[in-house]
């Protein structure tokens, strides 16, 4: 059975090694939020460096998650000191229980702060696409998928909460965002 990935990339307001309270709160609960989002069922996993470290995005060690990357339009720092980007990629087994984790509890939070932390921009902030049972995602194939829904839209190559699609590739019900009407 088909997987869905999901990729989330945003720009930061100053650099991961700002030692200021703002980007220490949101180290802070982004720790935490990684932890409850682990949790949730349909949760399966997530891409996380060998070493760990704080801030190390570019140089680490991503294993079958592949090299990191970002997208073009990416044009901060790429060095421990300079880095100012926070990004995910992970599997769920399908959009409802991704669509709870993001929606609700600690992420609900963080997501009500996020102008806090990030710069505001018109690029897509998440993107999800089906993946084949056992297939591994790529930051690379994150990068691919977000540029190709900024630059076209929802497809069943590359959607969104919005607007998204089954693994045949046909259009799904829209999720119920809160707020949404």
């Amino acid at each position: 059975m088909p997987r869905l990935a999901l990729y989330t990339f945003g720009v930061l307001k100053s650099p991961l090694a700002d030692p200021a309270p703002l980007t220490r709160e949101f180290y802070d609960i982004g720790e935490a939020v990684y932890r409850k989002i682990s949790q949730y069922p349909g949760y399966l996993a997530r891409a996380e460096a060998a070493g760990g470290d704080r801030g190390m995005l570019f140089e680490a060690d991503w294993g079958a998650w592949g090299e990191f990357d970002v997208p073009t339009w990416y044009d901060k720092g790429r060095t421990v000191e300079t880095t100012a980007l926070a990004t995910t990629l992970s599997l769920w087994t399908d959009l409802d229980p991704a669509f709870e984790a993001v929606y609700s509890g600690l992420h609900r939070e963080a997501l009500n702060r996020r102008y806090d932390w990030f710069e505001r921009t018109a690029h897509p902030n998440h993107v999800f696409w089906w993946v084949p049972d056992g297939a591994i995602p790529t930051w690379r194939d994150g990068v691919s998928r977000l540029e190709h829904l900024h630059g076209h839209g929802s497809a069943p190559h590359a959607f969104t909460f919005h607007h998204p699609f089954t693994p045949q590739g046909t259009p799904a019900p829209r999720a119920a965002l809160p707020g949404a009407s």
